[in-house]
Protein backbone atom coordinates (compact mmCIF):
# COMPACT_ATOMS: atom_id res chain seq x y z
CA UNK A 1 0.00 0.00 0.00
CA UNK A 2 1.66 3.27 -0.87
CA UNK A 3 2.79 5.96 1.71
CA UNK A 4 0.43 9.12 2.49
CA UNK A 5 3.90 10.45 4.51
CA UNK A 6 7.21 11.34 2.95
CA UNK A 7 9.39 13.28 4.77
CA UNK A 8 12.33 13.61 1.52
CA UNK A 9 11.75 15.91 -1.45
CA UNK A 10 13.80 17.45 -2.97
CA UNK A 11 12.81 20.74 -5.63
CA UNK A 12 14.34 23.24 -8.01
CA UNK A 13 15.34 24.51 -5.21
CA UNK A 14 18.60 22.53 -4.66
CA UNK A 15 18.84 19.62 -6.67
CA UNK A 16 15.36 18.51 -7.81
CA UNK A 17 13.94 18.61 -11.72
CA UNK A 18 10.39 20.08 -10.31
CA UNK A 19 9.37 23.23 -9.21
CA UNK A 20 7.57 23.26 -5.83
CA UNK A 21 4.23 23.36 -7.74
CA UNK A 22 5.21 20.84 -10.05
CA UNK A 23 6.09 18.63 -6.89
CA UNK A 24 2.98 19.74 -4.89
CA UNK A 25 0.70 18.39 -7.79
CA UNK A 26 2.74 14.93 -7.98
CA UNK A 27 2.59 14.46 -4.35
CA UNK A 28 -0.78 15.10 -4.30
CA UNK A 29 -1.53 12.59 -7.35
CA UNK A 30 0.22 10.06 -5.56
CA UNK A 31 -1.91 10.68 -2.61
CA UNK A 32 0.31 12.38 -0.13
CA UNK A 33 -1.00 13.73 3.02
CA UNK A 34 2.09 14.83 4.73
CA UNK A 35 5.15 15.54 3.46
CA UNK A 36 8.29 17.59 3.91
CA UNK A 37 10.83 19.16 1.58
CA UNK A 38 13.94 18.67 2.45
CA UNK A 39 16.24 20.56 -0.36
CA UNK A 40 20.03 21.11 -0.08
CA UNK A 41 21.26 23.57 2.62
CA UNK A 42 18.29 25.64 0.86
CA UNK A 43 14.48 25.91 2.31
CA UNK A 44 14.39 28.82 -0.97
CA UNK A 45 11.38 26.54 -2.24
CA UNK A 46 8.95 26.59 0.97
CA UNK A 47 6.96 29.78 0.38
CA UNK A 48 6.03 28.42 -3.58
CA UNK A 49 5.34 25.20 -1.99
CA UNK A 50 2.82 26.36 0.89
CA UNK A 51 1.02 28.45 -1.62
CA UNK A 52 0.62 25.59 -4.29
CA UNK A 53 -0.71 23.62 -1.33
CA UNK A 54 -3.63 25.58 -1.33
CA UNK A 55 -5.49 23.55 -3.58
CA UNK A 56 -4.84 21.17 -1.64
CA UNK A 57 -6.34 21.81 2.10
CA UNK A 58 -5.95 18.18 3.30
CA UNK A 59 -1.82 18.48 2.87
CA UNK A 60 0.39 19.20 5.43
CA UNK A 61 4.09 20.57 4.49
CA UNK A 62 6.77 20.09 7.41
CA UNK A 63 9.71 22.52 6.33
CA UNK A 64 12.76 20.54 6.30
CA UNK A 65 15.66 20.99 5.25
CA UNK A 66 18.74 18.56 4.19
CA UNK A 67 22.29 19.16 5.23
CA UNK A 68 25.63 17.65 4.40
CA UNK A 69 28.33 17.03 7.17
CA UNK A 70 31.83 15.97 7.16
CA UNK A 71 33.21 13.14 9.74
CA UNK A 72 36.67 11.75 8.99
CA UNK A 73 36.88 9.50 6.23
CA UNK A 74 32.66 9.75 5.33
CA UNK A 75 30.45 12.46 4.35
CA UNK A 76 27.18 11.96 6.28
CA UNK A 77 23.40 13.81 5.43
CA UNK A 78 21.71 15.40 8.31
CA UNK A 79 17.98 16.10 7.74
CA UNK A 80 16.20 18.68 10.38
CA UNK A 81 12.64 19.10 10.65
CA UNK A 82 10.16 21.83 11.86
CA UNK A 83 12.63 24.34 11.42
CA UNK A 84 11.53 28.48 12.04
CA UNK A 85 13.16 29.08 8.73
CA UNK A 86 12.86 32.67 8.77
CA UNK A 87 15.78 33.00 11.46
CA UNK A 88 18.41 35.08 9.91
CA UNK A 89 21.21 33.84 10.92
CA UNK A 90 20.16 30.64 9.73
CA UNK A 91 19.38 31.62 6.30
CA UNK A 92 23.09 33.37 6.21
CA UNK A 93 24.56 30.29 6.97
CA UNK A 94 22.59 28.46 4.49
CA UNK A 95 23.56 31.37 1.84
CA UNK A 96 27.09 30.80 2.78
CA UNK A 97 26.75 26.92 2.05
CA UNK A 98 25.52 27.47 -1.38
CA UNK A 99 28.02 29.54 -2.24
CA UNK A 100 30.64 26.76 -1.50
CA UNK A 101 28.37 24.59 -3.75
CA UNK A 102 28.44 26.84 -6.78
CA UNK A 103 32.72 27.06 -6.57
CA UNK A 104 32.62 23.02 -6.21
CA UNK A 105 30.50 22.76 -9.45
CA UNK A 106 32.78 24.78 -11.52
CA UNK A 107 35.95 23.04 -10.04
CA UNK A 108 34.40 20.15 -11.44
CA UNK A 109 33.51 21.20 -15.02
CA UNK A 110 37.00 22.32 -15.20
CA UNK A 111 38.62 18.70 -14.19
CA UNK A 112 35.96 17.17 -16.81
CA UNK A 113 37.48 19.52 -19.31
CA UNK A 114 41.29 17.96 -18.90
CA UNK A 115 39.49 14.73 -18.51
CA UNK A 116 38.31 14.78 -22.24
CA UNK A 117 34.69 15.07 -21.18
CA UNK A 118 33.81 19.06 -21.00
CA UNK A 119 30.51 20.30 -20.74
CA UNK A 120 29.41 24.09 -21.36
CA UNK A 121 29.07 26.00 -17.51
CA UNK A 122 26.17 27.50 -19.23
CA UNK A 123 24.39 24.22 -19.76
CA UNK A 124 24.93 23.45 -15.80
CA UNK A 125 23.06 26.75 -14.60
CA UNK A 126 20.27 25.92 -17.18
CA UNK A 127 19.45 22.83 -15.22
CA UNK A 128 19.94 24.35 -12.25
CA UNK A 129 18.01 27.16 -13.44
CA UNK A 130 16.88 29.47 -9.72
CA UNK A 131 18.44 26.91 -7.87
CA UNK A 132 21.98 26.37 -6.54
CA UNK A 133 24.50 24.24 -9.14
CA UNK A 134 24.70 21.12 -7.64
CA UNK A 135 26.54 17.96 -8.89
CA UNK A 136 23.58 16.28 -10.38
CA UNK A 137 23.30 19.38 -12.83
CA UNK A 138 26.81 18.36 -14.14
CA UNK A 139 25.47 15.07 -14.39
CA UNK A 140 22.62 16.25 -16.06
CA UNK A 141 24.86 18.37 -18.40
CA UNK A 142 27.19 15.08 -19.15
CA UNK A 143 23.82 12.54 -20.15
CA UNK A 144 23.15 15.91 -22.06
CA UNK A 145 26.42 15.81 -24.19
CA UNK A 146 26.03 12.27 -24.61
CA UNK A 147 28.74 10.77 -21.91
CA UNK A 148 26.10 8.99 -20.61
CA UNK A 149 22.27 7.49 -20.85
CA UNK A 150 21.68 8.36 -16.82
CA UNK A 151 22.40 10.59 -14.28
CA UNK A 152 23.63 8.51 -11.98
CA UNK A 153 26.42 6.89 -14.45
CA UNK A 154 27.87 9.66 -14.42
CA UNK A 155 28.37 10.25 -10.57
CA UNK A 156 29.82 6.10 -10.70
CA UNK A 157 31.97 7.20 -12.69
CA UNK A 158 33.40 11.21 -12.32
CA UNK A 159 30.92 13.32 -10.19
CA UNK A 160 30.45 10.62 -6.90
CA UNK A 161 33.29 11.21 -3.87
CA UNK A 162 35.22 8.85 -5.48
CA UNK A 163 34.99 9.72 -8.96
CA UNK A 164 37.49 11.19 -11.18
CA UNK A 165 36.44 14.52 -11.00
CA UNK A 166 34.97 15.20 -7.42
CA UNK A 167 35.87 18.06 -6.07
CA UNK A 168 35.17 18.93 -1.90
CA UNK A 169 33.68 21.97 -1.15
CA UNK A 170 33.77 23.69 2.93
CA UNK A 171 31.07 22.08 4.97
CA UNK A 172 30.23 21.88 8.70
CA UNK A 173 31.45 18.89 10.75
CA UNK A 174 28.36 16.59 12.19
CA UNK A 175 27.92 18.38 15.75
CA UNK A 176 27.68 22.14 13.84
CA UNK A 177 24.96 20.34 11.47
CA UNK A 178 22.69 18.84 14.65
CA UNK A 179 23.10 22.24 16.33
CA UNK A 180 21.94 24.51 13.69
CA UNK A 181 18.71 22.46 12.97
CA UNK A 182 18.13 22.70 16.98
CA UNK A 183 19.19 26.08 17.23
CA UNK A 184 15.78 27.16 14.45
CA UNK A 185 13.55 24.78 16.26
CA UNK A 186 14.02 22.03 14.61
CA UNK A 187 14.74 18.51 15.04
CA UNK A 188 17.96 16.54 13.73
CA UNK A 189 17.45 13.00 11.58
CA UNK A 190 20.06 11.59 10.22
CA UNK A 191 19.54 10.87 6.56
CA UNK A 192 20.22 7.31 4.74
CA UNK A 193 22.44 5.92 7.18
CA UNK A 194 23.37 2.95 5.31
CA UNK A 195 25.02 5.30 2.92
CA UNK A 196 27.59 5.97 6.09
CA UNK A 197 31.28 3.40 5.31
CA UNK A 198 30.58 2.87 9.16
CA UNK A 199 26.97 2.64 9.85
CA UNK A 200 26.72 1.71 13.56
CA UNK A 201 29.43 3.97 15.02
CA UNK A 202 28.18 6.57 12.93
CA UNK A 203 24.48 6.47 14.72
CA UNK A 204 26.39 6.14 18.12
CA UNK A 205 28.29 9.14 17.49
CA UNK A 206 25.43 11.71 15.75
CA UNK A 207 23.28 10.44 19.00
CA UNK A 208 25.89 12.01 21.43
CA UNK A 209 25.58 14.83 19.23
CA UNK A 210 22.07 15.25 19.95
CA UNK A 211 20.85 13.38 17.18
CA UNK A 212 16.89 12.87 17.42
CA UNK A 213 15.97 10.83 14.23
CA UNK A 214 16.96 8.53 11.94
CA UNK A 215 15.61 7.32 8.18
CA UNK A 216 14.50 3.58 8.53
CA UNK A 217 11.96 4.09 5.66
CA UNK A 218 13.72 4.65 2.88
CA UNK A 219 12.37 3.86 -0.64
CA UNK A 220 15.77 2.59 -2.07
CA UNK A 221 15.78 0.04 1.21
CA UNK A 222 14.47 -3.66 0.92
CA UNK A 223 12.61 -5.18 3.68
CA UNK A 224 15.76 -6.86 5.63
CA UNK A 225 17.44 -3.69 5.56
CA UNK A 226 14.28 -1.22 7.06
CA UNK A 227 13.92 -4.05 9.56
CA UNK A 228 17.68 -3.64 10.41
CA UNK A 229 17.42 0.11 10.80
CA UNK A 230 14.11 -0.49 12.63
CA UNK A 231 16.02 -2.63 15.31
CA UNK A 232 18.88 0.22 15.09
CA UNK A 233 16.23 2.84 15.80
CA UNK A 234 14.52 1.49 18.78
CA UNK A 235 18.07 0.39 20.34
CA UNK A 236 19.55 3.87 20.24
CA UNK A 237 15.90 5.60 21.04
CA UNK A 238 15.91 7.59 17.55
CA UNK A 239 12.36 8.36 15.54
CA UNK A 240 12.05 6.03 12.85
CA UNK A 241 11.72 8.28 9.84
CA UNK A 242 11.74 8.09 5.94
CA UNK A 243 10.93 8.69 2.31
CA UNK A 244 11.59 8.72 -0.90
CA UNK A 245 14.79 10.97 -1.57
CA UNK A 246 13.09 12.42 -4.62
CA UNK A 247 14.82 14.15 -7.26
CA UNK A 248 13.08 13.44 -10.51
CA UNK A 249 16.58 13.21 -12.50
CA UNK A 250 15.32 10.65 -14.67
CA UNK A 251 17.24 7.53 -13.54
CA UNK A 252 15.79 4.17 -14.25
CA UNK A 253 13.58 2.81 -11.22
CA UNK A 254 14.19 5.85 -9.34
CA UNK A 255 11.17 5.49 -6.09
CA UNK A 256 8.12 8.06 -6.77
CA UNK A 257 6.94 10.19 -3.81
CA UNK A 258 4.72 7.74 -1.58
CA UNK A 259 6.67 4.64 -2.58
CA UNK A 260 7.71 3.86 1.29
CA UNK A 261 7.28 6.33 4.15
CA UNK A 262 7.26 5.83 7.86
CA UNK A 263 4.20 5.72 9.83
CA UNK A 264 1.71 8.21 11.27
CA UNK A 265 3.05 8.29 14.72
CA UNK A 266 6.17 9.31 13.53
CA UNK A 267 5.24 13.36 12.55
CA UNK A 268 3.67 13.30 15.89
CA UNK A 269 6.84 12.03 17.31
CA UNK A 270 9.02 14.94 15.43
CA UNK A 271 6.34 17.30 16.48
CA UNK A 272 6.78 16.70 20.04
CA UNK A 273 10.44 16.20 19.83
CA UNK A 274 10.24 20.34 18.08
CA UNK A 275 8.13 21.57 20.84
CA UNK A 276 10.63 20.17 23.39
CA UNK A 277 13.75 21.98 21.31
CA UNK A 278 11.58 24.90 21.29
CA UNK A 279 11.16 25.07 24.47
CA UNK A 280 14.39 24.50 25.39
CA UNK A 281 15.57 27.39 22.98
CA UNK A 282 13.64 29.58 24.63
CA UNK A 283 14.84 29.31 28.23
CA UNK A 284 18.09 29.35 26.56
CA UNK A 285 17.66 33.17 25.74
Amino acid sequence: MPATIDLHLHTLASDGRLSPTELIQLVANQGLETISITDHDSTEGLAEAYEAAKKFPYMRIIPGIEMSADIPGDEVHVLGYFLDYHDVEFQEMLTELRRGRVGRAQVMVEKLVALGKPVEWERVLHFAGDGTVGRPHIALAMVEAGYFKEPKEAFEEYLGNDGLAYYDRPKLNPTESVAMIRKVGGVPVLAHPTFMNDMEAGIASLKKEGLVGMEVYYAQYDDDTVRHLARLAREYDLIPCGGSDYHGLGNTGEPLPGTLGPPEETVKLLEDAAAVNKSAQDKSY
